[in-house]
């Protein structure tokens, strides 16, 4: 790896960081404010996360409706791993997701969509995407 290539990473990834991590904080004052929910950046949290998930699925709200509360959901998760491991944001033509020390790459924002669609859980993927954590 050159300097040049080490220099653009090192201004790339907190610009990859930017958008999640404030969509992260705005649905965790959201959900103090509104729902009186306390989000601690806690692997523990995401259970709150799922159930939440999952309680506007059952209400049927519509997946146009939904999409920027996912999207928070999924970077708030996506921050939870970042903390717990090391990871860090990556971004690449409007989509951002996470690659953990392992080298593996994680989309948290994909998998709130397919935990709001009954087939994915935040709180397994930080479980996996933990696993191998230091």
């Amino acid at each position: 790896m050159t300097a040049q290539q080490v220099t653009e990473e090192q201004q790339t990834r907190p610009q990859a960081a930017a958008k999640p991590v404030r969509w992260a904080a705005d649905v965790v004052a959201t959900m103090r404010e509104g729902a009186r929910v306390r989000l601690d950046y806690s692997a523990q949290s995401l259970w709150r996360v799922d159930r939440m998930i999952d309680d506007i699925r059952r209400e049927g709200a519509p997946d146009a409706a939904v999409q920027d509360v996912l999207r928070g959901f999924g970077a708030y998760a996506g921050e939870v791993i970042v903390r717990q491991s090391g990871a860090e944001w990556w971004a690449s033509g409007g989509d951002h997701w996470i690659r953990t020390p392992d080298g593996r790459l994680w989309d948290p924002v994909e998998e709130a969509r397919r935990c709001f669609a009954g087939q994915g859980s935040l709180r397994l993927l930080c479980r996996d995407a933990t696993a191998s954590a230091p």
